[in-house]
């Protein structure tokens, strides 16, 4: 394939990825091209992690966050520092690397809370919220509760998406000012207060067994070396879900919960509705 300067050979374009639907690495792949203009704002300079599934989504996967030696070198690479060391870790800063990784069998793409400018501090606050068993009544009424108090009484900009899986992301957009320490703190402050407010339905006790089938109000995502899915990533569910921003008043709409939009539905969606997380950039506050 050929991207103005950029270049690679395909590959086992035919194999079958969703069995379900019959969706093959090829379709992945235009998908992923399709789609670049919405998803690029939300990838560029981001350390990126791919969860790879190169016999499809009934065989083996792994997350891969190091960049293998066979990349071409016109993708972007970092070093990003651990504890154990360092890693080189690649950004999806155009078209030709989104498809190029799809090439890789890479179904979902995770990036960063931050950018590789500033990779201690966080330009995003993330809440993640799954239901316990078949809730999602319950995560809709958790992220309408998450908002009253992110917006009414702290004064941030709160949005909202599917995470194409079970539950939704509650996202702040932030100006990278704190360090990823902080801001989680910050995060589980909220967490705390949201659930003690309303102990009966939400928790944030860490420990599966604890719940007592209460909402898990996760804020520990907020961490350096955590990352999130990328809005309109597919997952490696049968259907091929997206991951996709809505609109807050949305939510009481959403006819297969997290999972409503999909790989042969969400390009209508975005035709007559456009991108929710468009401006997203321009709303970051500060702590």
């Amino acid at each position: 394939m050929r991207f103005g300067p950029y270049t690679f050979d395909t590959s086992n374009l035919n194999k079958v990825i969703f069995p379900e639907i019959d969706l093959t690495k090829g379709d992945l792949i235009d998908y992923y091209v399709s789609i670049s203009n919405y998803m690029l704002p939300h990838t560029i300079s981001r350390p990126l992690a791919m969860h790879r599934f190169p016999d499809g989504i009934n065989g083996d996967n792994f997350f891969q966050k190091s960049v293998p030696d066979y990349f071409p070198d016109w993708i972007k690479t970092t070093e990003i520092e651990r504890e154990e060391g360092s890693l080189k870790m690649l950004s999806a800063n155009n078209k030709a690397t989104l498809a190029y990784i799809a090439n890789q069998a890479c179904i979902t793409p995770h990036v960063f809370l931050s950018t590789t400018k500033n990779i201690d501090k966080p330009d995003k606050m993330v809440f993640d919220l799954d239901p316990p068993e078949n809730g999602f009544n319950l995560v809709v009424k958790a992220a309408k509760l998450l908002r009253t108090v992110l917006t009414e009484e702290r004064g941030l900009n709160a949005y909202v998406m599917t995470t194409g899986s079970r539950g939704m992301h509650v996202v702040v957009p932030l100006r990278p000012e704190l360090d990823y320490d902080k801001v989680r703190d910050y995060a589980r402050e909220v967490c705390e207060e949201l659930g003690e407010r309303n102990s009966q339905e939400f928790t944030t006790e860490v420990r599966k067994s604890k719940r007592k089938g209460r909402l898990f109000l996760d804020y520990l995502r907020n961490s350096y070396g955590q990352h999130s899915v990328t809005p309109y990533a597919l997952r490696a569910i049968s259907g091929a879900p997206v991951a996709t921003p809505v609109e807050w008043d949305e939510l009481e709409d959403l006819p297969n919960g997290s999972q409503s939009y999909n790989f042969k539905n969400i390009f209508k969606r975005l035709g007559q509705t456009g991108d929710p997380w468009k401006d997203i950039k321009r709303h970051a506050v500060s702590l």
